[in-house]
């Protein structure tokens, strides 16, 4: 049985008759805060003294807390400090063009006046206000779009929602009552009463199949035709696509994606977790994703009072202070031509202007392979008056093209400094995988063509760039590249997994290449680091060395002798088996 795919790439939005392009407002934006506020703001991931393990909006499942006990949190809900605001203005300091607030999270409390069911914030609280009003308001008034997230599957308030069986017994369920009498009604409440919505937030589609998840598209459809439905409605049925919490990609993305990221490491307020990221990571994760055609929703979870931990605040107002000069290479900006990251930062377009976001202070001579497009002019994009000359030449034994800038003088401005290279053109590049200046050569999914030795692959590259249902020895990645300077290379095979769930190891795999072999079991050899390991830890295999004596085009092949499979490595998100994320070749010392 194949697990859940919550990540599923999904048909293409075509403009409507009238020419309305309903994602060109959400592609423009490409940040948007989420916040997560509810109930489990209160303990505040402590129940009866002791601090409970994972995220804190799931404290109920986590411990099983009755219904009738869980609800009791409700009578303690009066937030003195909610300012909605300064909630607005604070995501429009950090650049950001969009909101999305739980209106009803797993838990089902309803976080707005709901006729459907007494349980929720005026009827259920002495605080008897609706926070959803005040959001829409600002919102209108300061010029962001407002959304809502919905589980529209888990609840575990109602006796029919998911995933809540120690109150309700799981045969007894009827998810067509559930949708009849909460989900439908209060999805009509959300679209109605507060006007323009900019979209439905669904989450985790684990129950629902396609019919009734198609059910609740149309109804939203009808509703508000220009309402974007996300990407966890499940089924492919949403207007752009979704990967799991706090995933980046190995390269760029077909299609439009939205990745949502925690924070520190909970989604709803936690009293005792202060691992904050920096502003330097969430200015390079927002680069990483917009150069992959992804949209960055980062959330805040105020506490019970309706505070934003001071953290969040100063993080976000970093952001946005870079943003403010570095906006025009992020906002409406489209992905890198190139399929692939490159190891001093990330490349972002926009018409017929390339943007170089480094990470690190470039060489003083720096190179990039594979632009063939003519270059007009380069610039620092902080400083305008500031170019930089520049050549581009052919590699003689390759005609690989190569752009080299002369960076004498150039004031690197931390965390990433971005250069504006204006183009005669739309961009072209070469389009196989290329040897680095660097000389290193990486090979990702999304660039590799799948093969068989069977009538058929089972295996497959999914939407977020990494395969899938890679569990027998007849399927392969194949990749053709071209290297530029020859020599002895060191492999380095990487897979990867969900931290909280188990490592697909212990696989005979092969590399061949040029007539060479080399034949090793996936093991830790070692963790590969970067913005992907804190939630995909990259987990390196060392498979030996392989020599390329000549420059020019060959084909890497990577297949397994052998899969170690287990049941036990089967979760809700994976099937068990093995999840690719890249083979790297650095010149051996």
């Amino acid at each position: 049985m194949r697990a859940v795919d919550i990540s599923a790439p999904v048909r293409s939005i075509r403009p409507s008759k009238s020419g309305h392009d309903d994602l060109a407002w959400w592609r423009e934006a490409r940040f948007g805060l989420f916040i997560h506020w509810g109930l489990y703001a209160i303990p505040a991931g402590v129940w009866q003294g002791k601090r409970v393990p994972y995220i804190g909006e799931w404290m109920m499942f986590r411990e099983k807390i009755p219904v009738a006990t869980y609800s009791r949190l409700a009578a303690q809900f009066h937030p003195h400090h909610w300012n909605p605001a300064a909630i607005v203005r604070l995501a429009k300091e950090a650049g950001m063009g969009y909101i999305v607030i739980t209106a009803k999270h797993h838990e089902g409390f309803a976080m707005y006046r709901s006729k459907v069911s007494p349980y929720n914030v005026v009827d259920a609280t002495p605080w008897r206000h609706d926070p959803m009003v005040d959001l829409a308001k600002e919102c209108r008034r300061q010029g962001l779009r407002l959304c809502f997230y919905y589980s529209q599957d888990l609840d575990w308030h109602h006796p029919d929602g998911a995933w809540n069986d120690w109150d309700y017994p799981k045969d007894k369920k009827n998810p067509d009552r559930y949708l009849r009498e909460k989900v439908l009604p209060q999805l009509t409440e959300l679209l109605t009463n507060y006007g323009p919505v900019g979209m439905i937030w669904f989450d985790t589609p684990l129950t629902l199949s396609r019919a009734q998840s198609a059910t609740i598209r149309r109804h939203v459809k009808r509703l508000q035709p220009h309402c974007l439905v996300s990407g966890r409605i499940g089924h492919g049925l949403g207007d752009y696509s979704l990967p799991r919490d706090n995933f980046l990609p190995p390269g760029r993305l077909k299609g439009d994606w939205e990745t949502c990221a925690t924070l520190n490491h909970t989604w709803g307020f936690k009293k005792h977790d202060h691992e904050w990221k920096s502003a330097t990571n969430l200015i390079t994760t927002l680069v990483d994703l917009t150069s992959k055609g992804s949209n960055y929703l980062l959330n805040i979870g105020p506490d019970a009072d309706g505070v934003v931990p001071a953290p969040s605040v100063s993080r976000l107002r970093a952001v946005g202070a870079w943003l403010k000069v570095n906006g025009v290479a992020v906002k409406g900006a489209s992905p890198s031509p190139f399929g692939y990251e490159f190891p001093w930062g990330r490349i972002t377009t926009k018409g017929r202007t390339l943007f170089f976001h480094f990470f690190e202070k470039p060489t003083r001579l720096f190179r990039l392979h594979g632009l063939r497009t003519r270059v007009v002019s380069i610039a620092a994009l902080s400083e305008p008056g500031k170019t930089f000359p520049f050549r581009q030449t052919n590699l003689d034994a390759t005609s690989i093209p190569v752009l080299a800038i002369d960076f004498t003088g150039a004031r690197f401005v931390k965390p990433v400094t971005v250069i504006a290279v204006k183009l005669a053109a739309s961009p072209e590049v070469e389009p196989l995988t290329l040897q680095q200046p660097d000389r290193t050569l990486t090979f990702i999914g999304p660039m590799a063509g799948v093969g068989t030795r069977a009538k058929k692959p089972a295996m497959r590259i999914g939407g977020n760039g990494l395969t899938e249902n890679w569990r027998n020895h007849d399927d392969y990645l194949e990749w053709k590249f071209t290297v530029t300077n020859p020599g002895a290379f060191d492999v380095t095979v990487v897979t990867t997994h969900q931290h909280l769930e188990p490592w697909s190891g212990g696989h005979t795999l092969r590399v061949e290449a040029d007539g060479q072999s080399l034949r090793r079991v996936t093991r830790r050899d070692g963790l590969i680091p970067g913005l992907r390991s804190v939630y995909y830890p990259q987990i390196g295999t060392r498979f030996g060395q392989l020599t390329l004596d000549r420059a020019g085009t060959y084909t890497l092949r990577l297949r397994a002798d052998r899969m170690k499979l287990s049941k036990k490595n089967k979760t809700l998100f994976s099937d068990g088996g093995m999840q690719f994320s890249e083979i790297r070749l650095t010149p051996s010392a």
